[in-house]
């Protein structure tokens, strides 16, 4: 069809074969973005890609679990297509796939991670407070403060990117929107 009004049932259920196909390859495109991170953002002494190593790798060091991992892994996976919102586009990717409480820190770490650099550059370093009376206000400042923040070290050891392929194809390999997963907050890391 040309148009999606004029498509019959049959081309509709191939293209739903098709795209679950597609999806069932999320984790390797996941994977590719990540391995993307080498070169993006110049001025850190750490590449992105490291500086998502080093948070997952706290995360692991810290006996968080698969979720919490993983969102440490992709939570700057934003920043190459949404510089200014790169939160919100991490966020998203990890929706149908975490507990509600992993989407919700990494959907504000952006914002809570200003806390440290804002006042720098005449920002609000304390714009995170309109959070502080949401339940999840403080496993959003403790992954910021024990996993974010401190993540741009050249000298720290980080596991290698192959180490956390499994945690990714884990996450990303569920169904979509599992109420066994979306439907109840994870148990915190901190």
């Amino acid at each position: 069809f040309t148009a999606m009004a004029d498509g019959t049932a049959e081309e509709y259920e191939l293209l739903e074969r098709h795209e679950r196909a597609f999806a069932a390859q999320l984790a390797d495109r996941v994977l590719h973005r990540l391995r993307g991170l080498e070169g993006s953002m110049g001025g850190y002494r750490v590449s992105r890609l490291e500086h998502s190593l080093q948070s997952a790798t706290r995360a692991r060091r810290d006996g968080a679990s698969v979720d919490w991992v993983g969102a440490a892994r992709v939570h700057d996976i934003g920043d190459d297509l949404a510089p200014d919102n790169h939160s919100e586009l991490a966020a998203a990717v990890l929706q149908p796939y975490v507990p509600p409480d992993v989407h919700w820190v990494i959907l504000h770490h952006g914002l809570f991670q200003s806390y440290y650099y804002a006042h720098f550059l005449g920002g609000d370093r304390d714009g995170r407070e309109r959070h502080r009376d949401h339940p999840w206000f403080d496993r959003c400042a403790q992954f910021c403060e024990r996993w974010d923040q401190n993540s741009f070290d050249p000298d720290y050891a980080s596991d290698p990117l192959a180490s956390f392929e499994g945690d990714v194809r884990e996450v990303f390999g569920r169904s979509a929107w599992d109420p066994a997963v979306i439907g109840s907050a994870s148990t915190s890391p901190f």
